[in-house]
């Protein structure tokens, strides 16, 4: 790994407080990459899908397509991924995957809520089996005092079941981009090896 890798890596595991959004979930320790046989997580998880005849989708806002990005850097992505949506706007989110609007009106574009209804939502437009979402602030600015600079939603669906977490990033605009990327492979990994 370069020392690129190794920086995000560390920021990673020393500054992402990131808990599941659901009763009970308790704050991670340290945030570690899942590695399987010298796998990365992109890898690990574009295999886990082909070998489960499962199809993936992305939708995302702060990620800008990151998410689909590292899936297609693996060999084989194309078995898995058909499309992704790059959901930045409102509008996009509401035309693209479906997110509803009094969704965005209650909860606001960066929320627990908007992050489900986008993963289920790009499952639904992409007919996939599975769908990765990302909304937050990646700063530097637009952050405020409830919905601070670094605070990201990650939602998963998979078989039926959508997970969301939420993580609260400190590094810069990209590091919190590529931080949220980490924590959407790393989240699917984990339900698909439930």
């Amino acid at each position: 790994m370069d020392r690129k890798g190794q920086g995000v890596k560390a920021q990673a595991a020393n500054l992402c407080e990131e808990t599941e959004v659901r009763a009970g979930a308790k704050p991670c320790a340290n945030v570690e990459p899942v590695e399987h046989d010298n796998e990365s997580l992109e890898e690990r998880l574009v295999n886990l899908l082909a070998k489960r005849k499962m199809t993936v989708t992305t939708a995302e806002s702060c990620t800008g397509g990151l998410i689909a990005g590292n899936l297609v850097n693996v060999a084989g992505a194309s078995d898995v991924l058909n499309e992704g949506y790059v959901t930045y706007s409102n509008e996009a989110k509401q035309r693209l995957v479906g997110v509803s609007a009094k969704t965005l009106e209650r909860f606001g574009a960066v929320s627990e809520q908007t992050a489900r209804e986008m993963a289920e939502g790009a499952a639904r437009a992409a007919c996939a089996d599975m769908a990765l979402s990302a909304t937050g602030i990646a700063g530097p600015g637009g952050g405020t005092a409830e919905k601070p600079v670094g605070l990201v939603y990650i939602g998963c669906f998979a078989n039926g079941i959508t997970r969301v977490k939420e993580c609260r990033f400190k590094g810069n605009r990209r590091e919190n981009r590529e931080q949220t990327v980490e924590e959407a492979l790393k989240l699917a990994v984990e339900m698909l090896e439930r």
